[in-house]
C-alpha cells in the first residue's frame, strides 16, 4: 500500500520537508503514520491530522491512496 504524507508550518520546518511517500504492507492508524514517516519524531502537542483532506481523530485507520496530512493547531485572535 502507498500513502502520501504532507506536514504544513512549523512541523514542515520541524522535519525539513513538506511530503513523504510511504509503502506499507499492514494497515495503520493516522498516528503510526506520523511514527513511520518521522521515524519516532515526537508529534507536538495538539498536532492536528486530516485525512483526505478531512479532520480525523489519531486513531483513525489509513487505507491504500490515501493523503495523511499533519498540522500544528491554528491560533489567531486580537489580544486585549
Amino acid at each position: 500500500m502507498s500513502i502520501k504524507v504532507r506536514y504544513f508550518a512549523s512541523l514542515k520546518e520541524l522535519l525539513g520537508r513538506a511530503e513523504d511517500m510511504l509503502e506499507f504492507g499492514q494497515a495503520l492508524s493516522v498516528a503510526d503514520v506520523w511514527v513511520k514517516a518521522t521515524e519516532s519524531t515526537v508529534m507536538p502537542d495538539n498536532t492536528l491530522a486530516a485525512l483526505n483532506m478531512e479532520y480525523v481523530a489519531l486513531d483513525c485507520v489509513v487505507s491504500d491512496g490515501d493523503e495523511v496530512a499533519f498540522f500544528p493547531p491554528v491560533t489567531g485572535g486580537q489580544d486585549d
